[in-house]
């Protein structure tokens, strides 16, 4: 948000008290405050009178609240000023909630340049960036820490040097992870002069399953030899927990804060004091922590940027990405995008020389990596004549029978519980109801197929394209399928690991793991085989990212196996397709790079970037044909989507990186412009591939 903005600035001198009014602060007694509304046509900067009364409390970035076209709003003060809008009466602040500057200037600032990315509104942003407040926490937190001096380092948490102060902090180790990648001893010499560079790395398993935390740890070692701050944004609270143990390790507990909503509200925001009063200058925490308010950043690094759950579910929808990326630019800090696989986003990065890539070199990427066989090989097809039927080939039964006498076996399979739908055994055709058309499915016991929609049992069903009534399934799940195979291995110890049943780790030979996508367990030493099941199924969704997905989710899980050195292997029982070409290959950047041209030559995301316009049908097409588009935009549309049981209209847009400003910028303009119209609400969606 500019607030700097003339409509606001012009001389118009209120320093005096208002006839009958509070008396005003003797000193900038204007307040610019940006009220929490997600209003569009609202969403700007409003001038307050201060009363001397909370000229003291009333200090930038302070929640106050206010009085706003008849009710009282909460909000922030941006600053403090001698002067207002000419012409106005302006109203006083009603009261300080909090003395606390929760909202930097710097983080304000970022929210405002996400909002004009994603044609949303700055307190829609700020609602993430700034957690809700706890009064207690507030009392008990430490006082703000001392600027350091000549004579050392600012005092810490403990009275001691600061935790990120060099004095105290290693430098990057010549020997770890990042330094056997080409260029990866130039980055950490780079962040830990200070600079900003920015590098992409798909990371092998060197070190196992403790690579990515080993090179995380790396990162902010290198920033906090600079004497600068770092933040890391980890998908889930798997992950915090994880990263958290080895920075405990290596740094010291007492070196960053954790940002995420599962600890709680209070600790959260005690962890966010910590950061905003200067006491910790490392943060840590899920997409929220993108704009965690850490003083003087030198460092920027997110860990497996294609996970959904760094995707904000809420209005302005942002992705964590963006928003480190955006703060690079903004603060120049480094930034490192890091994780097992890659996304075409990251790649487009490396292609365009906006950021370095950080490669292993293929001998080293051999001998650290388990050894990938793929069940659609010609070899294969040849030994395994029933290969096309079965749902655990003879390869797959072998790598867990050979595995099991040497430690775990992970089994990564779908999704969760039973059956959940049915196709005919002959031909394969979807199993439907005779009824109303929904899809079969059998219950967690078993039994006559019933229909999902309309729930009629199906009694004597039998397949409209071929006649036959055997039923198979159309896929099953890790209960099932943790039941087939205690079966198959009586002597193994099963284990069924999914999100509603988590287990951290596993240890031990005989131990058979069956677990869902991003629900694995690690199991300390690396899983002996990896069985990768339902590859055909996941591949078969209908989404633009389907294939790009599953090769996430198998990178990701062979990432927890042995080296090949180590007898590791593992095994994809999936048809002959690029995701496992590249799986076998280990070649995640070049799979970006192929599905990067292809999205070009489509005119798809993220080759290009995209807006979704949804709402009722006059209302959207109204909203479309207002737009003063650049002739290069592309719109598709409309078609007709359910939407909270309604029926609305959605038009898709498709636009070059270099013409987002201007299209966003419109988007965001019309959305002001219609909500002051108080026309129907039109949603707006940018860079929403779950439109796509």
């Amino acid at each position: 948000m500019d607030a700097s903005q003339p409509s606001l600035l012009r001389g118009f001198d209120v320093s005096g008290p208002a006839p009958g009014g509070p008396k005003a602060a003797a000193e900038h007694p204007i307040a610019r405050v940006l009220l929490e509304t997600a209003v569009p046509h609202l969403d700007q900067l409003y001038d307050y009178l201060v009363p001397a009364e909370l000229d003291a409390a009333a200090v930038p970035g302070a929640r106050i609240r206010a009085r706003f076209g008849g009710q009282e709003l909460s909000g922030y003060i941006v600053e403090r000023t001698d002067t207002a809008q000419p012409g106005l009466k302006l109203q006083p602040l009603r009261r300080v909630v909090s003395a606390e500057p929760v909202l930097a200037p710097d983080v304000l600032e970022l929210c405002s340049a996400v909002a004009e990315r994603y044609a949303g509104v700055v307190p829609d942003v700020v609602r993430a960036a700034v957690p809700p407040r706890a009064a207690r926490v507030e009392k008990e937190a430490l006082p703000p820490a001392p600027a350091a001096d000549a004579d050392g380092p600012s005092p810490g948490p403990s009275g001691g040097a600061d935790a990120t102060s060099p004095a105290q902090t290693p430098a990057p180790d010549a020997d770890g992870v990042l330094a056997r990648y080409d260029g990866g001893a130039d980055f950490l010499a780079a962040v830990a002069r200070g600079e900003r560079a920015r590098a992409v790395a798909t990371l092998a398993p060197t070190h196992g399953w403790r690579t990515g935390l080993v090179a995380v740890t790396e990162a902010v070692a290198a920033a906090r030899a600079a004497g600068r701050g770092a933040v890391v944004v980890v998908p889930d609270q798997r992950d915090v927990d994880r990263l958290c143990r080895h920075l405990d390790e290596h740094l010291g507990a007492g070196a960053y804060a954790r940002l995420t909503a599962d600890d709680g509200a209070s600790e959260r925001y005690r962890q966010f004091l910590a950061l905003s009063r200067g006491r910790v200058r490392v943060a840590v925490g899920t997409r929220s922590a993108a704009f965690a308010p850490v003083r003087d950043v030198g460092l920027l690094v997110i860990w497996e940027d294609h996970d959904q759950s760094h995707a904000e579910p809420r209005a302005p929808y942002q992705h964590a990405r963006e928003v480190l990326l955006l703060r690079s630019e903004l603060q120049e800090a480094a930034l490192l995008i890091a994780g097992t696989s890659r996304t075409p986003e990251a790649q487009r990065l490396v292609l365009t020389g906006w950021a370095a890539e950080l490669a292993l070199p293929r001998g080293e990427l051999r001998r650290s990596a388990p050894r990938v066989l793929a069940t659609s090989d010609s070899y294969q097809a040849e030994r395994d004549p029933v290969l096309h039927a079965a749902r655990l080939p003879r390869a797959a039964w072998q790598a867990a029978h050979d595995g099991l006498e040497r430690g775990p076996v992970l089994v990564q399979v779908a999704r969760t519980g039973f059956i959940p739908a049915l196709r005919c055994e002959r031909c394969r055709e979807a199993a439907r109801c005779l009824e109303c058309n929904g899809p079969l499915a059998l219950s967690e016991q078993g039994g006559t197929p019933q229909c999902r929609w309309c729930g009629v049992v199906a009694h004597g069903w039998a397949c409209l394209a071929c006649g036959a009534q055997r039923l198979r399934a159309a896929s099953v799940g890790a209960d099932r399928t943790a039941e087939e195979l205690g079966r198959a291995f009586p002597r193994a110890r099963v284990v069924s690991v999914t999100g509603a049943n988590p287990r951290e780790s596993v240890t031990g030979a005989g131990t058979l793991v069956v677990a869902t996508p991003g629900a694995e367990p690690v199991a300390e030493g690396g899983y002996a085989a990896v069985l990768l099941l339902d590859g055909d199924r996941m591949l078969a969704r209908d989404s633009l990212r389907s294939a790009e997905e599953v090769l996430h989710r198998w990178m990701a899980a062979a990432h927890l196996g042995r080296p090949s050195v180590d007898g590791g292997v593992v095994v994809v029982t999936a048809a002959d397709s690029d995701p496992v070409r590249a799986l076998v290959r280990g070649d995640a950047p070049g799979y970006a790079e192929r599905e990067l041209q292809q999205r070009r030559e489509l005119g798809l995301p993220p080759a290009v970037r995209s807006a979704a316009v949804t709402g009722p049908s006059a209302a959207v097409e109204r909203f479309v044909s207002r737009l003063d588009l650049p002739e290069s935009v592309r719109r598709v549309g409309p078609v007709i989507v359910e939407d909270d049981d309604a029926v609305k209209h959605r038009w898709l847009l498709f636009f070059r990186h270099a013409d987002g400003p201007s299209v966003t910028g419109q988007l965001r303009h019309l959305k002001a412009v219609f909500s002051a119209n108080r026309e129907p609400v039109v949603n707006v969606r940018v860079d929403g591939d779950t439109q796509l």
